[in-house]
């Protein structure tokens, strides 16, 4: 278990490095500024380098520690490349590199889920992991009745590491604030905490994914395995052969990626109308090419529960972004909660940053690609205090919804997809669509 450090005293110590680091390199720059060195300088020194602690921190810890650097990951935008690269290097190589349990505490933890005769329930059960993430691991197996099973067992201790890991979080907002004085850091570690507590609920898991195995059965485009059996540590479900998405981004035909494109994003839309759920962790790992042509969908622990659908105010502010009325996506936005009181915003920056978010949904056909992300990435990337990210907030609302968005982008930048991404906003998001009877966008 050395991917996922435990010991509350070791957590505890590496995050506690956070706020005294920063006291010392504010005793720094109060030196410099007495030896003449420039205030708005000495500001900016200070910002690179908590940046450069808190990324380092956060990379170093799974759990909560890593929900957090994910779904802040929009925010990256505002920092210069030298500081999120050993970031992104470090949480690539922890994604990369969890050590499967050993065979005995997998019994054990089987044992105590299922009773002493765990076994009855299989006919074989294969003790190497097919996959290992950062709170459980996946064996194949049989089932007593001769189908081909998916059995995910979370780790022991997962839940008491993930959710101490925001209590030392949450007395991080100051800190987080140097870097994003327009985030209200408190109330989205809140929410990401009450969604990864979600997470290692199990029955939770088991009660969505089985509502998205019903609702896409037989669909032409989707399937999702269905749930055979379920407990607070173990979930089995069918079992579902097919290419990851990674291998179609590695290998895959233009048309392969184009079509896996489309699904992925007809997926990600459809859903919410359909399900009353957004499915919240789109890496490729979760996403299968399957020999019919449809797209596969696993692991649905983190979900964005929507009974409504998405929020209308996001289809109309793309709908109106995308008309070209930048006071009125400002004051959409203000409304939402995206710029709070008394932070002022360059409507041209503003425009700069969403174009990424909103440019594939203004033309017949798109198509995504690492260039192209990388091009509007760089229209963001200081520290200067009027950089646009940086005076943005995160609704909690739409907190889940944005990990989606720009996870998804950059899973659409690497299949290099080309499709009519448009079309599916048009028929699936709420307000996105120019309807004459629909009511004006309230702004307070």
């Amino acid at each position: 278990m050395s991917d996922l450090p435990r010991r509350a005293v070791t957590r505890s110590a590496k995050l506690a490095t956070l706020p005294l680091g920063f006291a010392g390199r504010a005793a720094l720059g109060l030196g410099k500024r007495i030896g003449g060195k420039p205030a708005e300088t000495v500001a900016l020194e200070i910002q690179q380098r908590t940046a450069e602690q808190i990324f380092k921190v956060l990379g170093e810890l799974k759990g909560g520690a890593m929900k957090l650097g994910q779904a802040l990951s929009i925010f990256e935008a505002a920092l210069p490349p030298e500081i999120v690269g050993p970031y992104r290097a470090t949480l690539t190589k922890l994604q990369d590199a969890a050590p499967p349990m050993p065979a005995a505490t997998v019994h054990r933890v089987l044992a105590e889920q299922l009773g002493d005769d765990w076994r009855d329930n299989f006919v074989s059960f294969d003790d190497r992991p097919t996959a290992a993430a950062s709170i459980g691991q996946v064996h194949r197996a049989v089932w007593h009745d001769g189908r081909d099973v998916a059995v995910k067992i979370q780790y022991p201790g997962a839940g008491k590491a993930l959710l101490g890991d925001f209590a030392q979080l949450a007395r991080l907002g100051k800190l987080f604030g140097v870097l994003l004085p327009g985030l209200d850091i408190k109330a989205v570690l809140a929410e990401l905490r009450e969604r990864v507590a979600e997470e290692l609920d199990y029955f939770r898991e088991a009660e969505a994914q089985h509502a998205f195995a019903l609702e896409f059965m037989d669909d032409p485009d989707f399937h999702v395995p269905d749930v055979i059996a379920a407990n607070e540590m173990v979930l089995v479900t069918e079992w579902m052969d097919g290419i990851p998405l990674s291998r179609v981004i590695a290998d895959g035909t233009k048309d392969h990626r184009d079509r896996m494109g489309l699904l992925f994003v007809r997926f990600l839309f459809c859903s919410p109308s359909r399900v009353g759920m957004l499915h919240a962790d789109p890496h490729p790992g979760n996403f299968r090419m399957l020999d019919n042509g449809k797209l596969g969908i696993l692991d649905f622990g983190a979900v964005n529960r929507l009974p409504d659908g998405y929020p209308k105010a996001f289809g109309q502010l793309t709908r109106i972004f995308n008309q070209g009325d930048m006071e009125m996506v400002v004051a959409g936005l203000r409304q939402e909660g995206f710029i709070r009181a008394g932070i002022e915003i360059d409507p041209d920056a503003l425009r700069a940053f969403l174009a990424p978010y909103v440019e594939p949904t203004a033309v017949e056909e798109f198509t995504f690609s690492r260039e192209w992300l990388q091009a509007q990435a760089s229209s963001v990337t200081d520290l200067r205090p009027t950089n646009v990210v940086r005076q943005l907030n995160l609704p909690t609302s739409y907190v889940l919804i944005h990990r989606v968005h720009a996870a998804g982008v950059g899973v659409l930048c690497q299949l290099n997809a080309t499709a009519r991404f448009r079309d599916e906003a048009i028929r699936w998001v709420p307000g996105f669509a120019d309807d004459p009877d629909d009511q004006p966008l309230p702004i307070a």
